[in-house]
């Protein structure tokens, strides 16, 4: 009697073998090429790079210190970030996050928020009609004085910059 070793494969276990292989080759297979599709038409993205410029401060009128700080923040990268906080060491308190709002009766007012979204490949620009940041003013401002800030975002690294004191008419755009 002729013995059959054990070990040698048969065309059945090999028909077997391959069949049990093919399933998670195929959907390694479609994954890659998903992801190869997705990273070359550019969605990918890359981290958030965050230039912030054109930083100006209202000059606070009359015997009122709480005025506004504006600046243009763009996002060179491919992700959105956050703008989640500002703080400065040249003005007095808490530096808040405001949008301003207009009623269906057209009266206008602010709103603090948590946040604001500065979108991959695009732009956050504050004006005294969108998003801006309130704050109070110290004693002694005058036009043309340097205040710096630091704004923090939630992935990127904070970023100091430099606002100039303006009168309100100047900038309110």
């Amino acid at each position: 009697m002729t013995e059959q070793n054990p070990w040698r494969p048969s065309r059945r276990r090999l028909t077997d073998t391959l069949l049990a292989a093919a399933v998670p080759v195929a959907a390694c297979s479609l994954a890659l090429g998903g992801l190869t599709t997705w990273v070359g038409a550019g969605k990918a993205g890359s981290p958030a790079r965050i230039a912030v410029t054109s930083g100006r401060v209202f000059l606070p009128y009359g015997d009122n210190t709480e005025t506004a700080a504006f600046f243009d923040v763009s996002n060179l990268g491919g992700a959105d970030d956050r703008l989640v906080k500002v703080t400065s060491t040249d003005t007095r308190g808490e530096i808040t996050l405001s949008r301003h709002r207009t009623t269906a009766g057209g009266a206008a007012y602010k709103a603090d928020v948590n946040s604001v979204t500065v979108p991959a490949g695009g732009e956050l620009s504050m004006s005294p009609h969108g998003v801006d940041l309130t704050l109070r003013a110290r004693t002694g401002w005058q036009e043309g004085d340097l205040v710096s800030f630091t704004l923090h975002f939630e992935r990127s690294a904070p970023v100091k910059s430099i606002a100039v004191v303006i009168r309100s008419a100047d900038g309110a755009s």
